[in-house]
């Protein structure tokens, strides 16, 4: 005799398909943050990716806000297992940004105002993945969201989405950023619960 009839499947989780395992929706959006929030003005702020020779190419927040502009409608996915589905950004595809850079490095470290690092492969940066975002919902980043201006990387778990991104180091060689030194996973994968070192 079944215990469970054919075709059952439960009660269908908010969120359906686009809920990670592990994970809970919210409407709002949670501010999480290691330590204080720095507070950097547009007028002092600039974005960097450094090679791994030595060349780095740098932008203002000016020479930023003229480059193509987009808007992603993503759903974010954040390690201590909320997730926000539709969020609305508006900054600028790492794409744009890699155009004129040339490098053979597969891995990145991301380095913010405040001191925060974390590491990522390059890939996971390119082909339409991620973008500096500097406006949130329409109204521009508040500094507890991470503004002036952000990394997004809505496939991977959020901590990987740098808040107060002041640019990129490629490396030739992975090195892990803050929380993966503290523990995290090096990859972060919300799909495989890539939460913490041997997840």
């Amino acid at each position: 005799m079944a215990i469970v009839s054919r075709g059952f499947r439960g009660r269908p989780r908010a969120g359906g398909d686009r809920l990670p395992p592990g994970q809970y929706l919210v409407e709002d959006f949670p501010v999480l943050s290691a330590g204080p929030t720095p507070r950097v003005p547009p007028d002092r702020w600039e974005f960097a990716i450094d090679t791994e020779d030595g060349r780095t190419h740098r932008w203002s927040w000016q020479e930023f806000k003229e480059l193509p502009q987009e808007r992603p409608a993503v759903d974010i996915h954040c390690v201590t297992k909320w997730s926000k589905l539709d969020t609305h950004w508006e900054g600028v595809s790492l794409d744009v940004l890699f155009e004129d850079v040339e490098s053979a490095a597969e891995y990145a470290l991301v380095h913010s105002y405040g001191g925060y690092t974390t590491n990522l492969p390059v890939e996971d940066l390119l082909d339409g993945k991620a973008w500096i975002v500097h406006s949130f919902d329409g109204e521009e980043l508040s500094p507890v969201h991470g503004g002036p201006a952000r990394l997004l990387v809505p496939h991977l778990y959020f901590w990987k989405s740098a808040k107060w991104v002041r640019g990129i180091r490629l490396l030739n060689e992975d090195w892990p950023g803050f929380w993966e030194t503290a523990g995290y996973h090096e990859y972060g994968d919300p799909w495989r619960e890539q939460r913490y070192e041997g997840d």
